[in-house]
């Protein structure tokens, strides 16, 4: 039985076994995953993190099976998200808040005018963060992230008030704020945009989506009535069921996958 939080009562773990068992016999299967948080523990510098193993085991198996497809879904772009997620090639790919999708080649690219307010975005965010202590600013391909972790409150603060004071005029400038971040693109997409794309890509029947930011509630709220959502540790959610950590994530898909394997699907 999956384990969820210290709290969880047994009547709340057996709840999502038997969600797992249900999602387990849909005819095409999508799961779509967060990165950072949700297969990968938080760290502070970024490009550090990696999956547990335990959940790059569980993906490598469920790729394995008929009807079954698996995304990560994240907000860092999807050259980053390629490479810190050491992925088999079939797990498909969407960054930056689903205005970055890889499906069989495709790639979404900006208009001149979206390149030349990126540019207008990337001046605020370095001019604001320049020589400010435990402040980076994270470039990507459709605008860039005002990371805080690292740095105190009153920075934290100052920082981000340059940055609005600066971006207050700017027109189609779009913010999303997260943990320790706030995001800054000129697309407004979300993670459900992302979502979407992938369900109607692979024709999904039912999807898993699994995050732990503020940044996937988009995506969770987006699920219908034979999607399972997940919320991974604290916070308000619209997820249907909450587990603990990432090292849960990774028990959860494990169990999907021996349930798939086994009762196989519809």
């Amino acid at each position: 039985m999956v384990t969820t939080t210290p709290q969880t009562t047994d009547d709340e773990s057996r709840a999502l076994s038997d969600a797992l068992g249900r999602l387990a016999t849909t005819p095409r299967l999508l799961v779509a995953l967060d990165f950072d948080g949700t297969l990968a523990p938080e760290v502070d510098q970024p490009m550090a993190a990696r999956p547990l193993p335990e959940s790059k085991e569980a993906i490598r198996r469920l790729l394995e099976l008929e009807g079954t497809s698996v995304a990560l879904v994240s907000g860092r772009d999807l050259a980053s998200l390629d490479r810190i997620s050491e992925m088999p090639e079939q797990v498909l790919l969407v960054g930056s808040h689903g205005i970055e999708v890889r499906i069989g080649g495709e790639m979404t690219s900006l208009t001149d005018d979206e390149l030349a307010r990126r540019e207008v975005i990337s001046d605020a965010l370095h001019t604001a963060a320049d020589g400010r202590e435990g402040v980076f600013v994270e470039e990507k391909p459709a605008g860039l992230a005002l990371h805080t972790r690292l740095a105190d409150e009153a920075t934290t603060t100052e920082v981000r008030e340059a940055v609005r004071q600066r971006l207050a005029d700017e027109p189609g400038v779009h913010s999303r704020e997260g943990k320790n971040v706030r995001e800054y693109a000129v697309r407004p997409t979300g993670k459900d945009d992302g979502v979407a794309r992938l369900r109607d890509a692979v024709g999904a029947t039912a999807v898993l989506f699994a995050g732990d930011d503020v940044t996937d509630e988009d995506a969770l709220r987006s699920l219908g009535d034979d999607d399972l959502g997940i919320r991974v540790g604290p916070g308000e959610t619209a997820a249907s069921h909450r587990v603990a950590d990432p090292a849960a994530i990774g028990r959860l898909l494990g169990e999907l996958a021996d349930l798939r394997a086994h009762l196989g699907h519809a």
